[in-house]
């Protein structure tokens, strides 16, 4: 097969991503044009060898990795058309990371809503691969949402062209068939390879408020939170939340090891407003009166005002994963590894699902996970670093128990990272058998040989 590489190191150099695994793909294909993918993808069809589409690797659950068939780079396809400021829309390659895509928005003052913590690693398609979101999707929503227009190679090579319908009213069959623009986002690569995408863009807001808010109880954070979601006097457009664990690291990261020492958990928000214009005063008394009345340690806020302070904010949020990945890379020579989770329950169950979560580690006997991320979405993540295979192994059991209380609860087992391998077993702690069967028929029209992403999703 032409445009494939068997080279050890170029297969050894796509073998890894987030999730702590290593898989070793058999070729590799790194494709520069759309015929060349066509080619490449009519080939594996003919030779019934199957596919795994990848950007720059940075899943968290192995979706981005194989030890079957092809591992599908599509890094060269990272063109960033010009941002059309009229329709306030942009048009961007499945390989083009994100961050950039979001720096090529601003420079025509307009936004891009999607931010994956991993933004300055993470792509388009991969975004709309697991329907990424981050901290902004509180008041944004998570990638899918301002996805306008796709471009698809399906298993066989077949193209197909997607824009979502602007119909107000429809009652035309099925609703599941309705928007075509929707089969694909969240497969995960298993139904089609994203070539490229159009995306919605907002106006830049010309304001933007951050604060941190350092808490001595952990109840009382939590519960600052429920109430921010649930003023009228504050419009947040995130609310990050950091344990104990976490806050040692971020302080770390920011170089400020005295700061707020005997705090146990701490939010982080930003405001743009109620309606994001830029005469608007934003209402930093009401944060610090709401921050007071739920027992803040007033003195140790912090607030960012300034688009660089806010950017320093958020990298030191990303401090958090990075360090969790490093911590449980050092593991893997032992058969260890970094085990993420990212369920989510509705929010103001949040403090009670991170007790559970917690009870049964300490029942197993194994370190508490480092909690943090989008709890005013009801959405933690809880890193734990396996030291070995046999805490691995109790650590898994541990996320199992918690994930079955999580649906209790009326969550989800995933509500960022997407599937992947990795958390494909829990799938039907959540889906019914009606629902698995008719993800797996959609799966046979659009992949009937199943050549797509084997192990994602549906295991």
């Amino acid at each position: 097969m032409s445009h494939l590489s068997s080279d050890h190191d170029v297969r050894f150099a796509h073998a890894r991503d987030a999730s702590g695994l290593e898989l070793i793909p058999e070729f590799v294909a790194r494709p520069s044009t759309v015929e060349e993918l066509t080619e490449i993808l009519q080939q594996a069809t003919a030779s019934r060898t199957p596919v795994t589409p990848a950007g720059w690797q940075s899943s968290t659950t192995g979706a981005s990795i194989t030890n079957r068939g092809i591992l599908l780079s599509l890094r060269n396809f990272s063109t960033i058309h010009d941002v059309d400021t009229d329709q306030r829309t942009i048009r961007v390659g499945a390989g083009a990371i994100v961050a950039d895509v979001r720096r090529a928005a601003e420079a025509k003052g307009l936004l891009f809503t999607p931010d994956p913590t991993s933004e300055e690693e993470s792509t388009i398609g991969g975004a709309i691969a697991c329907n990424a979101s981050g901290a902004r999707s509180l008041r944004y929503g998570a990638t899918g949402a301002h996805v306008r227009a796709l471009t698809v190679l399906l298993a066989n090579g077949e193209r197909l062209d997607l824009r979502r319908p602007q119909l107000e009213k429809n009652t035309v069959g099925y609703r599941m068939a309705h928007d075509p623009v929707e089969w694909f986002v969240g497969s995960e690569g298993t139904l089609g390879v994203v070539v490229e995408a159009e995306f919605a863009l907002q106006p830049l807001p010309q304001q933007v408020l951050g604060l941190i808010v350092p808490f001595a109880r952990e109840a009382d954070a939590l519960a600052f939170v429920v109430s921010a979601r649930q003023s009228t006097a504050v419009h947040p457009r995130c609310l990050e939340y950091f344990d104990h664990g976490a806050m040692d690291i971020a302080r770390v990261a920011e170089g400020s090891s005295s700061w707020a020492t005997t705090a146990t958990a701490m939010v982080y928000v930003e405001e743009t407003g109620a309606h994001e214009a830029g005469d608007e005063e934003l209402p930093l008394d009401e944060w610090l009166a709401l921050a007071e009345s739920h027992d803040a340690m007033a003195e140790d806020i912090r607030v960012y005002d300034s688009p660089t302070s806010q950017l320093e904010a958020r990298r030191m949020r990303h401090a958090v994963p990075a360090t969790m990945n490093e911590r449980g890379a050092a593991r893997r020579p032992y058969g260890g590894r970094k085990v993420s989770t990212d369920w989510a329950v509705p929010y103001p169950r949040l403090a009670e699902a991170l007790g559970v979560a917690r009870r049964f580690a300490t029942e197993a006997g194994i370190p508490l996970g480092i909690a943090y991320g989008h709890a005013g979405n009801g959405h933690p993540h809880q890193n734990f670093i396996a030291q070995d295979a046999d805490e691995l192994k109790r650590i898994e059991q541990v996320v199992y128990a918690t994930l079955r209380e999580v649906i209790a609860m009326g969550g989800t087992v995933a509500a960022e990272h997407g599937i992947g391998k990795l958390k494909a077993r829990w799938l039907p702690l959540q889906m019914s058998d009606a629902q698995q069967r008719l993800m797996r028929a959609v799966k046979k029209e659009f992949d009937p040989l199943g050549l797509l992403a084997p192990g994602n999703v549906l295991a």
